[in-house]
């Protein structure tokens, strides 16, 4: 079975860290880059970073310096560590595995951050 799970998400208080996991399928294969999307309560789902299989990364502006992605590409797992969390950072994190034919979605992992 096709698919991508996310796995780390969960309740922390401001200030806090976490540490964000997503493993794709043995059977995604090809792929080009692996990375995370949240999406807030009301607002749209936004990028937060991605990397290749390269290992070149790439980070939405807003997100840079609080969030670190990494990867292992013979686990095909993508980690996304999130630091000195703000009540903002609440989203649920949808993790994205991109290969030469299709995009894969995970079902998303709820980060709530209290403050």
């Amino acid at each position: 079975q096709v698919q991508v799970v996310e796995s780390g998400g969960g309740l922390v208080q401001a200030g806090g860290s976490l540490r964000l996991s997503c493993a794709a399928s043995e059977r995604i294969f090809s792929i080009n880059t692996m990375g995370w999307y949240r999406q807030a309560p009301g607002k749209q789902r936004e990028l937060v970073a991605t990397i290749t299989t390269g290992g070149y990364t790439y980070y939405a502006d807003s997100m840079k310096g609080r969030f670190t992605i990494s990867s292992d590409n013979a686990k095909k797992t993508v980690y996304l560590q999130v630091s000195s969390l703000k009540p903002e950072d609440t989203a649920v994190y949808y993790c994205i595995v991109v290969t030469q034919i299709e995009n894969y979605w995970g079902q998303g992992t709820q980060v709530t951050v209290s403050s």
